[in-house]
């Protein structure tokens, strides 16, 4: 319903351009047709040819008052616009006469009705400006200056007089009538744009803040619970929690709502994760070296669960019996899509014969099930001391639901 309304305001408004643009031109070329042959003395045909064309103009605006065929009338009166610009200007002085002004004219009413009738009549008027061209040069009709060396100058300052009016009065009106609507219709597209950052930076800080309250009430869920095994499954939880909701504040926090830094993010959420597990007198330090890398809210959030996971296993079960040691986290981009992330820890590392399968650690199915989600692959890098991960993965497009199971 929306759209036929606006479709019939086009045809309104387009159908109202075109009475006006014909009842200007057509009483102007019929002044100017009389003006030319009982004042300025020219001789036939150019007087016809503008008193003609004067009246054809003015019936068909008449016409259209009482009939809907706005597309034959328009394309109609068009034809007959350009054979009478051509006329007059043969009659007139050729590529010297003031009536070529009219192409112009003719070429901004196509763009102004539509982009690709603008473009055809634009060429329309470069063959007919080439066609002058031709005539001027080798004389191939047999055609005359019909007006009198003394009455050339008036009759291009009424030829002008004529455009002016048809380019401010009808044309410039519509045009400033177009541009004034293309700028309202920015300004609101543009405040509507604003709303909705608005509405979706309060979005991640709401999600951010119902996170945060999560790992409170899991904080708070951990005083009661004198199981060790227990309180460790609820403080991995929490933090996992903790993890997503540092996703949201960044985003909050950002111009770009889209897409995180992600060497601030790993920085923040590595040094959450060592003082929440070893404290904050640990000796444990954290080399990341990463680029500056944005990612979008659906890579970022699995890739930092998994981080969190490697970086979890590394603090609790890595460094046992020792003080100091080093968690390496480093990430580059392979190429237009494909990312390695390369973590690990010089700490005491695990079996080789241990893998996802058959171990029992959450954490280290979590890692190769978010790896899978991430359209990657992982490897453990044997080379090196300690338990060392070499991830491949992809930037994921939006996916409304996710599963780790």
């Amino acid at each position: 319903m929306k759209k036929k309304r606006k479709h019939q305001q086009r045809l309104q408004d387009a159908a109202g351009l075109f009475f006006r643009a014909s009842a200007v031109a057509g009483l102007g070329s019929l002044l100017l047709g009389l003006a030319s042959g009982f004042l300025l003395g020219a001789s036939p045909p150019l007087p016809l040819i503008l008193i003609g064309f004067g009246t054809f103009s003015l019936l068909n605006a008449i016409l259209l008052r009482f009939h809907e065929h706005l597309t034959l009338s328009y394309h109609l009166g068009s034809l007959v616009a350009l054979l009478a610009i051509m006329a007059g200007s043969l009659y007139s002085g050729g590529l010297q006469s003031p009536i070529i002004v009219m192409l112009g004219l003719l070429v901004l009413s196509g763009y102004v009705t539509h982009r690709r009738l603008g473009h055809g009549y634009l060429a329309v008027s470069l063959a007919s400006l080439a066609l002058l061209l031709a005539q001027d040069q080798r004389a191939v009709l047999p055609v005359y200056n019909a007006l009198p060396e003394g009455s050339r100058a008036i009759f291009s300052f009424l030829v002008l007089l004529l455009f002016v009016g048809l380019l401010g009065g009808v044309f410039g009106h519509s045009l400033l009538k177009s541009l004034h609507g293309l700028y309202q219709s920015k300004e609101d597209l543009e405040q509507r744009v604003e709303e909705k950052e608005l509405l979706l930076k309060e979005v991640h800080h709401r999600v951010k803040n119902n996170l945060q309250t999560v790992s409170s009430l899991l904080r708070m869920q951990g005083r009661t619970i004198e199981d060790d095994q227990t309180l460790r499954q609820i403080r991995s939880s929490q933090n996992r929690v903790v993890c997503m909701a540092m996703v949201h504040e960044m985003l909050y926090m950002r111009e770009d709502l889209s897409r995180i830094e992600y060497s601030s993010y790993v920085q923040q959420l590595g040094e959450y994760l060592v003082k929440s597990i070893k404290g904050p007198e640990s000796k444990i330090r954290l080399k990341i070296d990463i680029p500056e890398i944005e990612l979008g809210i659906d890579t970022a959030i699995p890739l930092g669960l998994l981080i969190n996971e490697a970086v979890t296993n590394a603090l609790k079960y890595g460094f046992e019996g020792q003080e100091e040691g080093e968690i390496s986290i480093s990430l580059e981009k392979e190429d237009r899509q494909e990312y390695i992330l390369r973590i690990g820890d010089n700490g005491v590392g695990f079996p080789e014969d241990i893998d996802y399968q058959t171990s029992k650690s959450l954490g280290l199915k979590l890692i190769h099930n978010l790896t899978r989600q991430l359209k990657g692959s992982v490897i453990r890098d044997l080379s090196r001391r300690g338990t060392y991960y070499i991830i491949r993965f992809q930037e994921v497009g939006q996916d409304p639901f996710h599963s780790l199971a």
